[in-house]
Order: C-alpha cells, then structure tokens, then sequence
C-alpha cells in the first residue's frame, strides 16, 4: 500500500472538516454524524480505501478528545467499535463502488454500497455497543438514566447519520468526480 502526497492532503483536508464539525455534536449528532459518514465516503472516492479507513479510525479518537463523552470514557471499548462501523462503510463503499456488480453503472453502485454499509456499520455497532458493551460496562447509574437513549444512539441513529451522511457525499461527488476527471486530463 504505497500512499501519495496527494492522498495524504486529501485525507488531511477531510480530517480537518471532521474536526470542525465534532465542535457542533453537542448541538446535534444530526449535524456531526452525517458530515463524519460523508467525508469517510469522499475520503474513499478521493484518496481510496485505506484513507477512508484511516479516517474511520481517527475521528472516535478526535470526536472523545473534543466532546470528551463521559460515556465513552465510561466504556472505552466503543472508540474501537465506532471505528470498525466506520472502517465497514468504507469498505463497503469501496467494494461496490471498484469490485462489486461490474455491469451496473458506478453511481448505482455507489448508491447500492452506501446504502449496505450504512445499514451493516448500524447492526454492528447496534449488536456491539448497544447489546453488549452499553449493558454490560456502563456502570449502573448511568444505565438507569441513559441507557435506552444510548442502544438508540448506537443503533439506529447511526443508521439515520449514515444514511444522511451517504446522500450528501453523493450529491458532492457528483460534480467532484467531473471536476477531477478534468484536472487530471
């Protein structure tokens, strides 16, 4: 896997967005979720798999350090399941987008690969997080409190962020692929 300079500031310029925007999760995770899942999307359309997945893995890291989530630090086993959800929706875009379905148009694809990854990324971090670590590690006070909230956030709304997420890098990529296509000519 040999990464260009080129990548790198693509991945870099995503980054710095996904930072931006965790500033704003205490407003709404409608707001931070799906600007995180669209810049993992481009990330992977721009710069390729493994920045997509270098992204999933930098952001629950960047999201705890800004918002300092007391249920993460609660239970820091769901940073490296936040990541794996993550690190799904790239792969599945990327799969579909590049490897999967060849006779069926890119964009189709590309819609198709979004809409699984969003929907596997949910089931694993709802059975993950919102069966397992949530019930298991929060400790009980908080459980009694929060806990519903929390299997809904770690589930379903990360479906909701996902899906939201995928329509607005599509609706990017769109004129960004013709613009790169261009540049590269």
């Amino acid at each position: 896997m040999k990464i260009t300079t080129k990548q790198i500031a693509l991945t870099g310029i995503l980054l710095a967005i996904c930072i931006v925007s965790q500033f704003f999760k205490n407003l709404s995770v409608f707001i931070t979720g799906p600007i995180i899942n669209a810049c993992i999307i481009i990330a992977v359309l721009t710069a390729g798999m493994w920045c997509g997945i270098i992204l999933s893995i930098i952001t629950p890291v960047t999201a705890f350090m800004i918002t300092g989530s007391p249920v993460m630090a609660a239970v820091p086993m769901m940073i490296p399941m936040v990541m794996l959800g993550n690190a799904i929706l790239a792969i599945f875009v990327w799969l579909f987008y590049q490897k999967v379905l060849k006779n069926i148009d890119k964009n189709i694809r590309l819609c198709i690969g979004m809409v699984v990854g969003s929907v596997v990324k949910a089931v694993v971090m709802g059975l993950t997080i919102s069966l397992w670590l949530l019930p298991t590690f929060l400790p009980q006070p908080m459980q009694e409190k929060m806990l519903p909230v929390l299997q809904a956030q770690f589930s379903t709304v990360q479906l909701i962020t996902a899906l939201i997420g995928s329509v607005i890098a599509f609706v990017i990529w769109i004129p960004l692929k013709k613009y790169l296509a261009n540049s590269n000519n």
